[in-house]
């Protein structure tokens, strides 16, 4: 049974990634309107994606082996303040320098908030297959959050006029909503006391941080998730030019379409939410990836040989342009599991310098992931970009096979040897030497 405060931290936490989700996915669409507001080129607007990606991997390096030691509930809070100011200061001061400001904002507290709430999920669940639903649902409202983002932006941009700079009002929006989000953070305390170390020192915790690379389940799962953002950010990327260039779809159907597969995705991680709940992880993920697989050989010779239709709809669009985006449905359980599978099997004060390796390979793979595929799509075929994410696939596969038999030692062992429980035994073993 949830208590009322358990409850209230739970739909904070929903809330919270909401809203990093409308921000985060909101790139695109403000490239579009800083070109027609700021006469910005095509090349200094993509520097955006940079300022987010490259700021999440740089604070989340530096500051979450010890945010246990600040607090998460107070990180959360001070990563949602940071927003809200650079959210309020977008319509204030409207300039190429201020959307900058934003994504370097955003990314920061996305840093903050991520490692966060990834940690207070383990303090706030009762064992691992809670744990692993759990992570699946709040991975589901982060895809609500990216489908939202679409409509909300949408919703303040004046069509007939591209120059109009009325698309800042979202950010009043976006502001309230971060301010009511703080003070909903605020009014929920929760105990973070397991999730700290006494007597510890900031180097110690960093230190630790870099020593859990050297564990074999360590290395096995970042290889994972990396591999996994690599697939997912080359699809969700490229998504809309497949559509575009390979399926002949209008261009404004061809972002329309990708939807699906945002669509997919928060369908596959709520409906994983209550799955993984009741199963064990490893054969769901394995049917996963087996499916994932099945899907891009058996869709992308359809895509072979389609002609222009001046007369395309969403009723007589080619089959792949619904069947290929469907492959979220499949993808949406493997992240969220395998990053509560890895949370799950070590003590609770690793917790936060475990998520901010998760955030920090995270932000490395979308990057990777990215510019893979867009070289191969340039210099090959769309087709051939696709048929790519095979390779991770299958290199995701065979990880999870090392990945279960690692994390099986730890639950026949009954409870994981920290990494200070390891550090003892080496001193124990120099002085008695």
């Amino acid at each position: 049974m949830q208590t009322a405060s358990t409850l209230r931290i739970k739909l904070s936490l929903f809330l919270t990634y909401f809203v990093f989700a409308i921000l985060l996915n909101s790139v695109g669409t403000v490239i579009l309107q800083i070109i027609n507001n700021y006469d910005v080129s095509k090349t200094d607007a993509s520097i955006l994606e940079a300022f987010k990606d490259l700021t999440i991997a740089f604070v989340s390096f530096l500051v979450a082996s010890f945010l246990a030691r600040f607090g998460f509930r107070k990180a959360m809070m001070s990563g949602l303040t940071m927003v809200t100011v650079a959210s309020l200061a977008m319509p204030l001061v409207p300039a190429f320098y201020t959307t900058k400001l934003l994504f370097l904002c955003v990314g920061a507290a996305f840093a903050l908030t991520k490692v966060s709430l990834y940690s207070t999920v383990g303090l706030i669940t009762r064992d691992a297959k809670e744990h692993a639903g759990f992570m699946n649902t709040i991975e589901g409202i982060f895809m609500v959050g990216v489908l939202s983002s679409y409509w909300l932006f949408s919703a303040f941009i004046d069509s007939e006029n591209p120059h109009s700079q009325s698309w800042l009002n979202v950010y009043w929006a976006i502001a309230a909503i971060c301010a009511f989000n703080i003070a909903a953070l605020y009014v929920s305390p929760y105990d973070e006391s397991s999730a700290r170390v006494k007597g510890s020192r900031v180097s110690d915790d960093f230190r630790g941080m870099l020593r859990l690379m050297a564990r074999p389940m360590v290395y096995v799962f970042v290889i994972s998730i990396f591999l996994y953002v690599v697939i997912e950010q080359s699809i969700g990327t490229w998504l809309p030019t497949f559509n575009n260039e390979i399926l002949k779809l209008p261009s404004a159907m061809s972002v329309q379409v990708t939807s699906i597969f945002a669509a997919a995705l928060a369908l596959g991680r709520l409906g994983a939410g209550v799955v993984m709940r009741r199963m064990h992880w490893y054969p769901v993920l394995t049917g996963c990836l087996l499916a994932m697989g099945l899907l891009v050989i058996l869709t992308l010779p359809l895509t072979h040989g389609i002609m222009e239709n001046p007369l395309l709809t969403w009723w007589n669009a080619p089959p792949a342009a619904y069947i290929f985006p469907l492959i979220g449905l499949f993808m949406a359980p493997i992240y969220p599991a395998i990053s509560s599978v890895m949370l799950s099997a070590l003590p609770k004060h690793q917790h936060s310098a475990m998520c901010g390796l998760i955030v920090i390979f995270s932000a490395l793979g979308g990057t990777v992931g990215s510019r893979i595929t867009g070289y191969t799509f340039e210099h090959f075929s769309g087709q051939r970009a696709f048929y790519l994410s095979l390779i991770p696939i299958g290199i995701i596969l065979i990880s999870l096979f090392f990945f279960k038999r690692e994390t099986d030692k730890i639950i026949n062992a009954g409870s994981g040897m920290d990494l200070e429980e390891e550090d003892q035994e080496e001193n124990n073993a120099l002085a008695a030497a």
